[in-house]
């Protein structure tokens, strides 16, 4: 029975930190054994003539912030004082810790940390300095008339860019650790008094039900979330823009900000958030509704056009006009191939060239994307294994999917058109119905965050309508989406200026 009490115990008083400075620094180095990056420092105090050890990994922390805010006014500052005195340090950011698991903990993520023989407890310095990346033109989400501002791989800076556009008190912040191993800070950004509760509830239970050893990045974090992980669809936006996310914060949404990710996470979100763009707000509405009509229609056209070829030219050739019959004709009398397989042969082609012209550097990777597709093509339809046609309907195919605005999106046009040109060498045109049918259904019953995927169109929303598919005069764009649930939905007067008037 003692034996087991002693072993209840252990545990506890291992994780405790000591009075003697010399056992605890065993214990640092039993727990980083084979980690010559950690360095200690050990140096007299002269305010108390205490001796101590300070603690940091190199690379991680600043070592001018260690040198001037920690040691020189350690072993510099001559003032008489006792033991337990408060310590002179110029650190902005000091707390106390008094588990080796909280220190271990620290010093990982970037903080020195103090121990003073003679005292059970350690001082935490916020004394961070990684390297990090300046602050850059989004590389994904290109903007002609917004910011040139993106968010690079440092939460602490993402948050203070979204602060730059919401300078308000209700911007509120919650910050959860998930990871075993690697333990992630995960920021939660949101408006007080606009975000409904209890959208914000299922979003902080969902990240905290995440229990794997490490989060690399945002997208990580979206599939372990989102509502239906086996849909081709997204269901949150992803953006690395500053200007987007707080858009977003206004409209009632919630941004999520993981450390060392570029980008955010933003929800609830509907299929057609996927369609707007930045640019929409800073152009005249009229511009602004032609390009999200044009969006719309360049993801029919990436999804369906090569499906209805294979469809017209395997089973209803008879709709086809006779003109147009003898040039295809013509243009196929050499392929060796059905329409099938050869659209196939195209499609995986400009998937390998779009997947070499991202992986090669940017002076390559356009050269491999112009030169691939010229050589290529032509070379193709020389020696009679594509149609001309073909490479026609291929082109614009990959023309209307760099339409669209969001990566996320586009990746799930590209499969869809696969499983469209599978049912369409099948049944024709009784195939792509069926796809389409089961497309729409999927969606009505998708959901992002608990919250209908199809909104404002399923359900039907008519007060939404004006900021979807069109682009409303921003003098009516006075309501939050009611999708959001938001606890405000004005946004401002629906006053239009009169003319004539200065």
């Amino acid at each position: 029975m003692i034996h087991a009490e002693n072993e209840m115990d252990k545990p506890e008083q291992e994780d405790g930190i000591l009075f003697n400075l010399d056992e605890n620094l065993k214990i640092v180095r039993n727990l980083f054994s084979e980690s010559p990056d950690l360095f200690i420092r050990t140096f007299t105090i002269k305010q108390t003539q205490e001796q101590a050890a300070l603690l940091f990994i190199d690379g991680l922390s600043d070592q001018q912030a260690i040198n001037n805010d920690v040691l020189r006014p350690l072993q510099v500052h001559t003032e008489d004082g006792k033991p337990g005195d408060e310590l002179m340090m110029t650190v902005g950011h000091i707390i106390e810790e008094s588990r080796w698991s909280q220190i271990e903990i620290s010093l990982l993520h970037g903080s020195s940390v103090l121990l003073v023989d003679g005292r059970d407890k350690a001082y935490a310095l916020g004394t961070g300095g990684w390297p990090q990346r300046a602050i850059e033109d989004p590389q994904m989400e290109a903007s002609l008339k917004g910011a040139h501002q993106g968010f690079v791989e440092t939460s602490g800076q993402n948050i203070a860019m979204i602060r730059r556009y919401i300078p308000n008190r209700e911007l509120k912040m919650r910050r959860l650790i998930v990871g075993r191993r690697g333990q992630t800070n995960v920021t939660l950004l949101y408006l007080a008094d606009v975000m409904n509760p209890e959208l914000l509830r299922s979003m902080e239970e969902r990240i905290q039900k995440i229990d794997v050893d490490v989060i690399l990045n945002t997208g990580e974090l979206s599939e372990l979330i989102e509502d239906n992980p086996y849909s081709l669809f997204p269901q949150f936006v992803l953006t690395e823009r500053p200007d987007s996310a707080a858009s977003q914060i206004l409209q009632g949404r919630c941004v999520v900000v993981v450390d060392r990710s570029p980008s955010v996470l933003v929800a609830p979100v509907s299929f057609y958030s996927f369609f707007q763009s930045i640019d929409d707000y800073s152009t005249r509405w009229s511009i602004a509704t032609f390009l999200r009509l044009l969006r719309l229609f360049a993801f029919i056209t990436a999804a369906f056009l090569p499906a209805f070829f294979i469809a017209v030219t395997s089973f209803h050739i008879e709709i086809i006009p006779l003109k147009l019959l003898l040039t295809l004709g013509e243009s196929r009398g050499q392929v060796p191939f059905p329409p099938f397989v050869e659209a196939i042969l195209m499609e995986i082609t400009l998937e390998m060239l779009r997947e070499a012209g991202v992986r090669l550097p940017a002076p390559v990777g356009q050269t491999v994307g112009i030169v691939g597709g010229i050589v290529l093509g032509q070379a193709v339809v020389q020696a009679g294994l594509i149609s001309n046609v073909m490479v026609i309907v291929v082109a614009f195919t990959a023309i209307s999917s760099f339409i669209l605005p969001n990566y996320d999106m586009v990746a799930a046009v590209r499969l869809i058109r696969f499983i469209l040109m599978i049912l369409a060498s099948l049944f024709g045109f009784v195939g792509i119905i069926i796809g389409l049918m089961t497309m729409i259904a999927h969606l009505l019953t998708l959901k992002s965050l608990g919250m209908p995927y199809g909104n404002p169109l399923a359900p039907v929303r008519f007060s939404d309508w004006k900021d979807t598919i069109v682009r409303a005069p921003l003098w009516l764009l006075n309501k939050r989406p009611t999708s959001t649930l938001a606890k405000q939905d004005t946004t401002q007067s629906n006053d239009k200026p009169e003319e004539g008037k200065p």
